[in-house]
């Protein structure tokens, strides 16, 4: 592993975007969004996926220069046709108007059809609670997901975030509503790894380590997938995943009029058109904002104090890991592997542009 400042690494992936045709603002959102993944140790959605976006722009997969179109609209509510954009700067562009209508009515949501990855649901729901309001992301995925007692993906990772302020750390949930992503298979993928027995199952509906088969088989929709939250069958409540991973393509797919479930695919030709949802609701619409990050200090607190068990180190909440990873490495540079240096190496050569 090796450490380059946090600076570099989005001026690099700024350049990047630009040369392929974004805009400025948007390239350097979508920067933002990138290299917070990997600031916070979430590597799967980090700067070892600029190459896929710069192949899907190449491509045509996605559209770099797309003006999204505005299809329905309440002052409380907006829903967006993405027009195939990048996902990024044009999320952070709808949790803004989201977060400016809130502080305005209380309450606003969006969602938008026909867009591409988005990065990090985090990033965005926690774009609102550092306003003084709770923030909520969720995005529907290319079905990698296998319903319960199934062998066929049905379903995306559909991750959920869930953002709140206190006086100190945010309560930050960002979760996937499948045992993993498929950008965790990936990594383990590239360092040649056997994925953990439970984590996905094969095309007879048994489970694998192989990270390499599995995202071939994925790839190719020949069957087999992810299992959801909670694992395989009924014995760990793998159904509450599965539940949870229905209710984000409903939040994100059927308010915008977008794809969902097994028909959210995506391949190096064609855009997987995943759909989007953000919410912000402002805190004194129930009490004094002052008051409940108090009450949210103390909750994180008693979290934070509550006994570790044998052998374990610490308790933590929602967040904290990737928090204070991230103040790391906003102090000492951010963490890629060795790996993804190289094949930032190799863009920036084609490229030209200095790294």
């Amino acid at each position: 592993m090796m450490r380059i400042e946090r600076a570099v690494l989005e001026r690099f992936c700024t350049e990047v975007f630009i040369h392929m045709g974004l805009p400025k603002d948007e390239a350097e959102g979508s920067a933002r969004v990138l290299v917070a993944a990997d600031a916070r140790g979430i590597e799967s959605h980090g700067v070892g996926r600029l190459q896929r976006y710069v192949n899907g722009i190449e491509r045509g997969v996605m559209q770099g220069s797309a003006v999204p179109v505005i299809l329905r609209e309440t002052p409380m509510s907006r829903v967006l046709d993405a027009q195939g954009a990048m996902g990024m700067g044009l999320s952070m562009h709808a949790m803004e108007w989201v977060i400016e209508q809130a502080g305005v009515l209380g309450f606003a949501c969006a969602s938008i059809r026909n867009s591409n990855h988005f990065g990090i649901a985090g990033f965005y729901a926690e774009m609102a609670a550092r306003k003084n309001m709770i923030g909520i992301c969720m995005t529907n995925t290319a079905a990698l997901g296998v319903p319960t007692f199934a062998k066929t993906a049905m379903f995306g990772t559909n991750p959920i975030a869930f953002a709140v302020p206190s006086h100190g750390r945010l309560f930050s949930l960002d979760m996937s509503t499948t045992a993993v992503t498929r950008g965790k298979v990936e990594v383990y993928a590239r360092e040649q790894k056997e994925l953990p027995l439970g984590w996905a199952v094969d095309t007879s509906g048994r489970g694998t380590v192989d990270a390499g088969a599995l995202l071939e088989d994925m790839l190719f929709q020949r069957g087999g997938g992810l299992l959801p939250l909670g694992g395989e069958g009924e014995r760990f409540s793998g159904y509450k995943g599965y539940g949870l991973a229905v209710m984000v393509d409903i939040l994100t797919a059927l308010t915008s009029g977008g794809v969902f479930g097994k028909s959210v695919q995506d391949s190096a030709a064609t855009s997987a058109r995943v759909c989007h949802f953000f919410a912000a609701i402002r805190l004194d619409i129930f009490r004094d904002p002052e008051e409940f990050k108090s009450d949210m200090d103390r909750l994180l607190a008693e979290l934070s104090q509550a006994g570790p068990a044998v052998g374990a180190r610490r308790v933590y909440y929602a967040g904290l890991k990737e928090q204070e990873r991230e103040d790391e490495s906003n102090r000492i540079g951010v963490e890629i592997s060795e790996v993804v240096y190289s094949r930032l190496k190799t863009l920036s050569e084609r490229l030209g542009i200095m790294l």
